[in-house]
C-alpha cells in the first residue's frame, strides 16, 4: 500500500508500539476490509485455517463480540473463554493457562486482563501472537485505532484536530491509548475531570488539563465522553454521580460549546444521564455506533496483518 512500507509487528500491545505509518495503513487496511461487513454473504477467505482464541477475564461486549466477527467474517475459528469457566478459578496461573492454550497450537490469543502488563507478559512465553483487548488502566489500542478511523473518516483527517476527552482519565485505558494515538497522528488532545480523576505526567503525553469542562469542550472537533471506572476505584474519588453530572456531564448546553460540525464520541458503555445526557448520546452528532461499526474493521485488520493473511 505504501511502496516500500512493510508491517512488521507480530503482536498489538500498546498504541505506543505503532509508528504513524503502522497507523496509517491499520486504517487504510480497515478502510478496505470494512465493505466486507456490508455484503449479502459476510465472509471471505482470508484466514481460513487460522485458529484464534478469545481470553477475556474481564466483562466485555463491543470488543469481545467485535474481535469474534471480525475473526468468523475472514473465516478463521474462533473460541472464547472468560475466566469463570477457565481453570483460573481453580488457581490456575495466566502463564499456564497460555502455555496450554499454546499447546493446541491457536494462531493468535487475544486477552482482556485486569492487571496492567498481562499482555506483554504472554508473549513472551507463548508462540501465537497476542492482541490485546485492555489491560488494567494501562492500553486499549485497538479502541484508540478505531476512534482514529471514525474521525478520520467524519472529518477527512486527523492533524490539527482539537479533541476533548472528559471523564475519569486515571482509571481509563481507553484515555490513554487515545492520548497516545492521536496526540501522535497530529491532533492536540484536551483532558478534563474530577482532581482525583487526573492523573499526573498528562502534560508529558501531550494532553492539555483542564479544571473546566467549559475550557476543555470550547471550539473542540470531536467531544469525547468517559465512563467512571468504578471497579478500578478502591475508594469513592466523587461525592456523588448527581454532582459529577452536574459538573462534568456532558449534556446540550456543554456539546454546543464544541464546533456546529463536531463529534460525539464515546467507547461504552454509556451511563446515560451521568457522564453523557440522552439528548446528546442519541443526538445527530453522536457518531458512538459509527465507533461499533469500525470496531468490527478495524479488528479485521489488526487480524489480517499480524496473522499474514492471504489478498
Amino acid at each position: 500500500m505504501q511502496g516500500e512500507y512493510r508491517f512488521a509487528h507480530r503482536h498489538i500491545i500498546s498504541i505506543d508500539d505503532l509508528s504513524v505509518s503502522d497507523i496509517n495503513h491499520i486504517l487504510q487496511t480497515a478502510d478496505s476490509l470494512k465493505e466486507i461487513s456490508t455484503r449479502a454473504i459476510k465472509k471471505v477467505p482470508t484466514l481460513r485455517g487460522k485458529t484464534i482464541v478469545n481470553l477475556f477475564f474481564e466483562p466485555s461486549t463491543r470488543t469481545r463480540l467485535s474481535f469474534e466477527i471480525a475473526a468468523k467474517r475472514m473465516s478463521a475459528d474462533t473460541y472464547s473463554i472468560s475466566a469463570t469457566t477457565s481453570s483460573a478459578v481453580k488457581g490456575e496461573s495466566l502463564i499456564d493457562t497460555a502455555r496450554n492454550l499454546q499447546a493446541m497450537g491457536p494462531d493468535a490469543i487475544i486477552i482482556r486482563h485486569a492487571s496492567s502488563g498481562a499482555p506483554n507478559l504472554l508473549k513472551n512465553h507463548v508462540q501465537a501472537s497476542i492482541i490485546n483487548a485492555g489491560d488494567g488502566t494501562h492500553q486499549h489500542p485497538s479502541q484508540a485505532l478505531l476512534d482514529l478511523m471514525t474521525v478520520k473518516e467524519r472529518k477527512g483527517r486527523l492533524e490539527g484536530l482539537k479533541v476533548a476527552i472528559v471523564g475519569d482519565i486515571t482509571h481509563s485505558r481507553v484515555a490513554h491509548s487515545d492520548i497516545i494515538g492521536f496526540t501522535k497522528m497530529g491532533a492536540r488532545v484536551h483532558v478534563c475531570g474530577p482532581n482525583t480523576m487526573l492523573p499526573p505526567g498528562l502534560e508529558a503525553m501531550g494532553a492539555v488539563r483542564h479544571r473546566r469542562v467549559a475550557s476543555a469542550v470550547r471550539d473542540a472537533d470531536v467531544v469525547m465522553a468517559l465512563r467512571i471506572q468504578k471497579e478500578r476505584q478502591r475508594d469513592p474519588l466523587i461525592p456523588s454521580l448527581r454532582e459529577y453530572a452536574t459538573i462534568f456531564g456532558i449534556n446540550r448546553e456543554v456539546a454546543a460549546l464544541a464546533r456546529p460540525d463536531a463529534l460525539i464520541m464515546h467507547p461504552g458503555p454509556i451511563n446515560r444521564g451521568v457522564e453523557m445526557s440522552p439528548e446528546v448520546a442519541d443526538g445527530g452528532q453522536s457518531v458512538i455506533l459509527e465507533q461499533v461499526t469500525n470496531g468490527v474493521a478495524i479488528r479485521m485488520a489488526l487480524l489480517y496483518l499480524v496473522l499474514g493473511g492471504s489478498d
